[in-house]
């Protein structure tokens, strides 16, 4: 479970609800004067002939009641209301009393206008008050240190402000950021450091799913390990230090009488300015042609490990007396570069609790004096951070500037002329508790409910799908039907080279719809039934979607039927897999008498929710969750078969640390593992298969004799994998599926620039929120220097025109198509200080945005605790799976 830091309850006391009453007074009056204003007009037109009759010679009368009438019309006070009302008295009686009337309320509107300031400028400083004591929230602070160090740094001056004191432009720009990483401490759920924490819990059968989290929170501190590849770069930039290092021949490599092949990598840094950033790892079969040099050298290192100054030497030796030390280094060197041989040492595997450490323990075993040096400087750093969760924020941060003085002292010891060292030092996630339990029955049933029907339609959004049917295209064009290949290595090379790297070009290009809203078909350039059955899958649900969305009246939900989601799946029926887990991001609430569930997010592959926070519980003192998740995965795994993880190679991200979840590894070329020998599969030992009667394709390993069904753990997408292990996922169970029930479906006609769309269910499970679009140039434009009680009015008036809930998470996105990546941020509506933070998101006229209910809504959270309610999503993992007999049982663990 991942639960918001703050209790929703932390944010209330930001609005102002004087001014929101104040406002809400305000427009009611000028609504109910709108409405008479318009009934008197037309009584006052039908004087204008009686004041024709009445005095035919006056015509400054006529113009008068005219003036009269189109003030009343446009409810304005008019410039001279009683010499108005002295007319409207000679002509009609009973019509003066109706307008004095209206000017009386309408000077009481006046008047109601002119406390808006005062009242606006109370609460805004009373809010503001409100704000600086809550950035003494740890909680708050303690995320914010790691998120936006900078930020942090920036809140002195603002926090000194007397309670009077009004900010100035940069200090404003100061409060909505604060303003911003405070309602996702509260209102969201984005597990960063102390912003969200994860707790680890069971579900019960009860109805209830009331539970409690504890007060006190755990971090589990960690260093970024793009700080170990910096220094690990200067380690092997350094000719006197990488003479030290262990130095192997790159795994899988091969050779035929004229080259030497193997699979090479190059390493491309990230952004070390950015928030988050991770080294980009690429691959490609790579040949050098043989000689005899090489040949020795291969021989030598396949025979025993050596130091990178053994080779040289040995290479030296080899020339004797003609030998040239410097182009002997300069040969060794260019291996290293190409990637033939390389230093393992230096990496980080996945499957390390403490990188920091792990590397440490690396440059202990080196045994050199300068990798002691370095791995005490380093012992320093892990003491600091031993001491960072208990540290309260002041403390936090002086063992930050510690830490980052001290990585900089190190990398100096190495002799960087110039620090590098990444924005984000260290990553915290927070432990929440481990003993939580959650009813579910009334949600999901015995049968796994509504989100177990609509799992049978995910495929139809699987932005993988199509890859994988294609990569199945491909071999049996190229193999043949029951066909077998046995070079692997060399059928990735092939795939990328003669079809799939163009193919991926082509559907980058490709959008979904054309101009006419018409559904694109996938590239289907093999003539494939199976892209065939997933267009026709697609257009089944964006039809079905589409004659909803045309009989749908109102603002009641529009609702999925079982047999609406019945046509899509049997379109969809030879596309099913035999393993199939999901995983599910998703929040439970209720209206009325009525369990909702809400589906945020949806995935395929094995423990993803879980992966990433294994090292929370997996240390002495905790439950563990890598056993039981390994030992879940084995029982659920297909008769005749294994698990086995695919990697990625050495770790570029702290999103991809994660315990061991599966018994075996597949080992591609060029990569190191640390699971035991007999737990490695090389690719070597691997076949590819198709299997005629099943018509899909099967990896399987000679050694084992089974079924190989490769998994991934980590949170990197597969476009930012390696080329090996990314094709191998194409015969993996992981997906990609983001539910858009909406795409391919008009919008409605737009009032005032603004579209809405209702809610979809299936059954209790909410597959879209209220959701309502416009693009900026339609949101209340004021002009620069307008008061501030003007433009909350205008926000209010707004609001009430198009019928929004008073809070919302809105997603601006750039230009008139959007954009993806931008982030949901919470609106309130009663609140001046988010709706700046919120006016400060657009940028131009063009940008889309995106406003959505909030729901669950404040009033309906399930999660507590000591301080109040927390918005609160789970993460939840179902199988689909042929169930395991005693004859055909997995290899056993």
């Amino acid at each position: 479970m991942r639960v918001a830091g703050l209790p929703v309850e932390s944010v209330r006391d930001l609005r102002c609800p004087d001014t929101a009453r104040w406002a809400d007074e305000v427009l009611s009056a000028e609504r109910d004067l709108n409405v008479r204003g318009g009934e008197l007009s037309d009584v006052l037109h039908a004087l204008v002939p009686a004041a024709d009759r009445a005095f035919p010679d006056d015509g400054t009368r006529r113009r008068r009641l005219l003036a009269l009438r189109r003030d009343i019309f446009n409810n304005r006070l008019p410039a001279q209301p009683a010499a108005a009302l002295d007319l409207i008295t000679e002509l009609d009686p009973a019509v003066a009393r109706s307008t004095g009337q209206w000017l009386d309320d309408r000077r009481a509107l006046t008047e109601l206008h002119r406390h808006g300031a005062e009242l606006l400028g109370g609460e805004l400083a009373r809010t503001r008050e409100v704000l600086r004591a809550l950035l003494d929230e740890d909680r708050l602070r303690h995320g914010l240190l790691l998120a936006s160090p900078t930020l942090e740094g920036r809140l002195g001056p603002y926090l000194r402000l007397g309670a009077d004191e009004r900010p100035d432009k940069r200090l404003r720009k100061v409060e909505r950021s604060v303003l911003s990483y405070l309602y996702r401490t509260a209102c969201k759920t984005s597990p960063f450091s102390t912003f969200t924490g994860v707790a680890l819990g069971t579900f019960g059968d009860g109805a209830d799913p009331a539970l409690r989290v504890r007060e006190q929170w755990r971090g589990r501190v960690r260093l970024n390990v793009v700080v170990l590849a910096r220094f690990a770069e200067l380690v092997l930039a350094s000719p006197a230090l990488r003479a030290d290092l262990p130095v192997r021949l790159a795994s899988g490599w091969g050779s035929d009488d004229h080259r030497v092949r193997y699979v090479r990598r190059w390493v491309t840094a990230g952004d070390d300015d950015a928030a988050v950033t991770f080294d980009a790892v690429k691959d490609r079969l790579f040949f050098l042609r043989r000689s005899g040099t090489l040949d020795r050298l291969i021989a030598l290192l396949s025979e025993r490990d050596l130091r990178y100054r053994e080779v040289v030497d040995w290479l030296c030796a080899e020339y004797g007396a003609d030998a040239d030390a410097e182009l002997c280094e300069t040969y060794v060197s260019a291996l290293l570069q190409l990637g033939m041989i390389r230093v393992p040492c230096l990496d980080t595997d996945v499957h390390t609790a403490d990188p920091l450490d792990s590397f440490r323990d690396a440059l202990t075993a080196l045994d050199r004096p300068w990798a002691g040096e370095l791995a005490a400087e380093l012992g320093d750093a892990a003491a600091l951070l031993a001491e960072f969760p208990d540290a309260d924020t002041a403390g936090r941060a002086a063992l930050m500037r510690r830490l980052r003085a001290g990585l900089g002292e190190a990398q100096r010891l190495l002799g960087a002329a110039d620090v590098s060292l990444p924005q984000t030092l260290v990553y915290e996630d927070a432990d929440a508790g481990d003993d939580v339990s959650c009813g579910l029955g009334a949600w999901t049933g015995a049968d796994g409910g509504a989100l177990r029907s609509v799992e049978r339609v995910l495929p139809a959004f699987d932005l993988t799908l199509p890859q994988r049917v294609t990569f199945k295209g491909f071999f049996l064009a190229r193999y043949g039907k029951g066909g077998r290949c046995d070079d692997l290595l060399g059928l990735v090379h092939d795939f990328h080279e003669d079809f799939f790297d163009q193919y991926l070009s082509f559907t980058a290009k490709r959008v979904p719809f054309d101009a006419r809203g018409e559904y694109v078909p996938e590239e289907n350039w093999l003539g494939l039934e199976e892209i065939r059955a997933l267009d026709r899958g697609r257009r089944a649900f964006i039809d079905r979607m589409r004659a909803l969305w045309a009989g749908h009246t109102g603002t009641e939900d529009v609702v999925l039927s079982d047999g609406h989601l019945d046509e899509v799946a049997a379109e969809l029926d030879g596309l099913a897999a035999p393993f199939t887990p999901q995983s599910h991001h998703v929040q439970l609430t209720s209206e009325g008498d009525e369990p909702l569930m809400v589906l945020n997010r949806s995935y395929g592959g094995l423990s993803f929710p879980f992966s990433r926070f294994t090292h929370v519980w997996d240390d002495p003192s905790g439950p563990g969750l890598s056993d039981p998740l390994r030992e879940q995965a084995v029982r659920l795994t297909p008769p005749g078969a294994v698990l086995a993880e695919l990697t990625g190679g050495p770790v570029t991200s702290n999103l991809n640390l994660h315990g061991r979840l599966t018994d075996y590894q597949i080992v591609c070329p060029g990569e190191a593992s640390s699971v035991p020998e007999d737990r490695r599969i090389h690719l070597a030992d691997l076949h590819l298969e198709h299997d005629e009667n099943e018509d899909r394709l099967v990896l399987r390993s000679e050694r084992l004799g089974q079924e190989v069904v490769p998994v991934y753990l980590g949170y990197l997408v597969p476009l930012a994998l390696p080329e090996t292990p990314r094709t191998l996922l194409l015969l993996s169970p992981t997906s990609m599926a983001p539910l858009d029930v909406w795409a391919g479906v008009p919008h409605g006609p737009s009032h005032l620039g603004v579209t809405r769309r209702p809610r979809v269910r299936h059954g209790n499970l909410v597959l879209a929120r209220r959701c309502w679009s416009t693009t900026a140039a339609s949101l209340p434009a004021l002009p620069a220097g307008t008061p501030e009680d003007e433009v909350f009015l205008a926000w209010r008036r707004w609001r009430r025109e198009h019928d929004l809930p008073t809070r919302v998470f809105a997603t601006v996105s750039g230009g008139p198509r959007g954009g993806a990546g931008a982030k949901p941020q919470y609106l309130d509506f009663d609140s001046p200080l988010s709706l700046a933070a919120f006016e400060a998101l657009v940028k131009s006229p063009d940008d889309r945005v995106e406003l959505r209910e909030m729901l669950p809504s404040e009033n309906g959270l399930h999660v507590v605790s000591e301080r109040g309610s927390h918005v609160a999503e789970l993460s939840v993992e179902t199988f689909t799976f042929t169930p395991r007999t005693e004859e055909n049982a997995p290899c056993p663990s």
